[in-house]
């Protein structure tokens, strides 16, 4: 083999090497659950943003996932999809990371539901992720407005597989309704 075919050889090897290395593992977001309580519909304008709930993805030991993140119209009449690039340390952090998504839409014709919530914690255990939040006189929406952030938030974090049911609790305790309009299910299931 000459000199040459001996450098394209070793160059070809480094390549493949270098771009399996650099994959990150990540959640892969099972088909969302877009059907919502009130005859909402969701439309899909396919907006990515990834300065939005990015970090910086190349630090030891950080993970990244592409998610989809729910928003309401000015109207409050539908939710918007929206696409999301979520960072993390743990397996475990994405699911406080993708609530936070929720909380900035980025875009001034669409409304995030959350914006004011305050998330404490998201562990899933057993298939139920247990989201504990403060909800703030400021956070509380009517009617409409709570319903169109529950199917917001079953939206956003049923995408994942392993996400089987949700248990909503308001400063460590389950309330019968989030926000006083709409009935909350103990815990909160796939459609």
């Amino acid at each position: 083999m000459n000199r040459k075919g001996m450098i394209l050889g070793v160059l070809a090897l480094v390549l493949m090497l270098s771009t399996s290395c650099g994959q990150k593992p990540g959640a892969s977001p099972g088909p969302a659950n877009t059907g919502t309580n009130q005859g909402s519909g969701v439309t899909d304008p396919q907006v990515t943003d990834p300065s939005q709930g990015a970090g910086d993805v190349d630090q030891p030991g950080q993970s990244s996932a592409a998610i989809e993140v729910y928003f309401a119209d000015e109207q409050m009449m539908d939710l918007t999809k929206l696409n999301r690039e979520i960072s993390f340390q743990a397996d475990g952090d994405k699911y406080l990371e993708a609530l936070k998504a929720l909380q900035v839409s980025g875009d001034s014709q669409l409304l995030s539901l959350w914006d004011k919530v305050e998330f404490h914690k998201a562990e899933l255990k057993d298939g139920t992720l247990t989201v504990d939040l403060s909800l703030p006189d400021e956070a509380r929406l009517g009617a409409g407005g709570e319903a169109l952030a529950l199917d917001a938030l079953r939206n956003t974090m049923f995408q994942f597989n392993e996400v089987e049911a949700i248990e909503l609790l308001v400063d460590g305790q389950q309330v019968d309704t989030l926000m006083g309009h709409v009935e909350l299910e103990h815990p909160l299931t796939r459609n």
